[in-house]
């Protein structure tokens, strides 16, 4: 039977640790917190620049509507959902496939790394319609 010295002496070893362990433990899912925060933000941006560019583009393809109004509608759409700095290259193209004309919207925007602020990758996606005549 160990005696009442060795016992108190015993618990004296774990004072803190409780402590130490939330610090550790906290520090990891912080960590596991910003990085799926992280990734919910660049494929939001994403899915709104796709969303953009295929609006832009069916607007863009109506009978009464110019190419280029297609360009205005989803810089309008970008700048509105995710802010003017995505909206920068935007660009538009008419091509024919066979009977068929089609426009494409490509936008190209800085790719969200640390929050909004991007380095130098580039986030490139594009809409297609078929124009109507």
């Amino acid at each position: 039977m160990p005696s009442a010295r060795c016992t108190a002496r015993g618990r004296g070893l774990e004072r803190g640790s409780a402590v130490v362990d939330f610090v550790l433990v906290s520090g990891l899912l912080t960590l596991v917190f910003l990085g799926v925060l992280q990734l919910t933000l660049i494929l939001h941006v994403r899915n709104s620049l796709i969303d953009a560019a295929s609006s832009g583009a069916r607007y863009g393809a109506l009978a009464d509507r110019a190419p280029e109004d297609a360009v205005s509608r989803a810089r309008d759409l970008i700048s509105g959902s995710v802010g003017q700095g995505f909206a920068q290259d935007i660009s538009v193209t008419e091509s024919r496939e066979g009977e068929v004309r089609l426009i494409t919207v490509t936008v190209r925007a800085p790719f969200p790394v640390l929050g909004l602020l991007g380095p130098d990758r580039e986030l490139e996606v594009s809409g297609h319609a078929e124009r109507v005549e």
